[in-house]
């Protein structure tokens, strides 16, 4: 039986995933990603240094989940409640120019395609399923 990121714990996975993403030449992080935050109700930076692939393993693992989705859905996802003091909190989206940086570098290694159908946004291609599939394989082991 074939094994998918479904019989696999997320974390897990997502550790490998990113690890794998960080080998190859088409995932790297911009040098704006250091200063940059990942949400206008984030106060500071992430302070993890691996944060741009596990991001990009986190996309990629929607993508497959979910099929086609779009930059604004992915916004939504990565979004979150701002702290603003006395006044109650607001929900924020993610940041898009992030989140559209690992789409355009999951193009160009082949992974992800742009769908102009009645559901637009991005999806994986065959090899992009086959990756993410080999990576869970590699972790059922």
């Amino acid at each position: 039986m074939k094994t998918t990121l479904h019989d696999i714990e997320s974390s897990a996975y997502l550790k490998a995933l990113a690890q794998k993403l960080k080998e190859m030449e088409e995932f790297e992080q911009p040098k704006w990603a250091v200063f940059v935050k990942t949400s206008a109700a984030r106060e500071r930076p992430p302070f993890e240094s691996e944060w741009w692939w596990t991001r990009a393993a986190s996309i990629l693992r929607q993508l497959y989940i979910k099929g086609v989705i779009g930059t604004q859905k992915l916004r939504t996802k990565y979004g979150g409640k701002k702290d603003r003091g006395m006044r109650p909190n607001k929900f924020y989206k993610g940041s898009g120019k992030i989140i559209r940086t690992i789409l355009q570098q999951a193009e160009k290694a082949g992974l992800v395609e742009k769908v102009k159908e009645k559901k637009s946004g991005r999806k994986l291609t065959k090899k992009g399923k086959e990756f993410l599939d080999s990576v869970a394989a590699e972790i059922k082991k």
